[in-house]
């Protein structure tokens, strides 16, 4: 699987600067391959990159359609179907991470014969994995969890592999969802893995390496939720994790899309992480905690952050505003 830049962010009418988090990843992290924000009427959030049509991206050269935007269990909406025909005939691949395949749509199958452009399911894994074995591996591995889904797992991972660049650290990221293969070119969709080989894939996408090599590993979900803690557990047994960072938004009351859920403190948060990262590696250990302080000030964050080091006696910053070197020298 090839993705072809430039390419043309689609967020149709989002509403939700959530719900465009595909969009919003690769805007923030790969910039240089995105030319420009696509959005129909109604939309009220952006990307923040420039606006244009899908006539105008392709005269300036737009290679992909990518659909940036995410709904309540992934699903393509027929409405969508014009525009993304659209893009086909003035010569885009069509990039989605939705649930609900391209290819499932006849139109859409047609339309990719007549102008050879590509469909790309990124977040449907063609390879064949094995059941996970919990065999030690060489190298290290840092896995992010989080006290919910969409804290900024991806976001800090992208940091902290920017930090360890920066540090001459040797280091991948490793994608584990719809996004972060976008920006990453490559990785496993853990979330559409079937559950029995979960682990065995999240030990495939991060196999044996050099001794002081790190894999910085996406995380996905929570061991809270209700709904996608089995995607956390199999994630977080087959990573072998030697480091956890946890990662936490401010000013949640639920679990995100569970009005009546309780939401988990940060303290509960490593406990049931520690407890179940320990089945396939007993010295795991975490070394970090990042907050998305984006609601308040800079200042109230910064206070937030100090506070919260000192509770648990380890750096705790937003990976945004903040950076995340101060996680990483803990990992000299």
């Amino acid at each position: 699987m090839h993705i072809v830049s430039p390419y043309l962010l689609f967020i149709g009418d989002a509403t939700d600067q959530l719900s465009i988090k595909m969009a919003r990843g690769a805007a923030d992290w790969r910039p240089e391959l995105c030319i420009g924000e696509y959005s129909v009427a109604g939309c009220t959030v952006t990307t923040g990159i420039e606006k244009m049509s899908i006539e105008q991206a392709a005269k300036k050269g737009a290679k992909s359609f990518v659909l940036g935007f995410a709904n309540s269990g992934g699903v393509l909406e027929k409405k969508w179907l014009p525009y993304i025909l659209s893009a086909m005939d003035h010569g885009m691949d069509i990039v989605s991470g939705l649930h609900n395949k391209l290819c499932d749509f006849p139109e859409l199958v047609n339309k990719a014969q007549q102008t050879q452009q590509q469909l790309l399911d990124i977040r449907h894994p063609k390879a064949e994995f094995s059941t996970g074995t919990g065999v030690k591996r060489s190298g290290k591995r840092l896995l992010t969890v989080g006290t919910d889904c969409s804290v900024g797992k991806m976001y800090t991972s992208l940091s902290l592999e920017k930090s360890m660049k920066k540090l001459n650290f040797d280091v991948d990221f490793r994608a584990t969802g719809q996004c972060g293969i976008l920006i990453a070119g490559q990785g496993v969709a853990i979330d559409c893995v079937i559950a029995d080989f979960i682990s065995g894939a999240s030990e495939s996408l991060s196999p044996n390496n050099k001794p002081e090599h790190w894999d910085i590993i996406e995380g996905q979900g929570s061991l809270s939720h209700p709904a996608f803690a089995g995607v956390s557990l199999g994630l977080l047994h087959g990573s072998q994790p030697d480091a956890l960072v946890i990662c936490h938004d401010l000013n949640r009351s639920h679990m995100r899309g569970l009005p009546e859920s309780q939401f988990p403190s940060i303290a509960s948060t490593i406990k049931l992480n520690l407890q179940a990262a320990k089945l396939t590696n007993p010295d795991v250990k975490v070394v970090g905690i990042t907050v998305n302080t984006s609601s308040v000030s800079i200042e109230e964050g910064q206070r937030i952050c100090q506070q919260l080091s000192t509770e648990f006696s380890l750096p705790c910053v937003d990976p945004m505003r903040d950076g995340t070197d101060s996680i990483v020298k803990t990992l000299v």
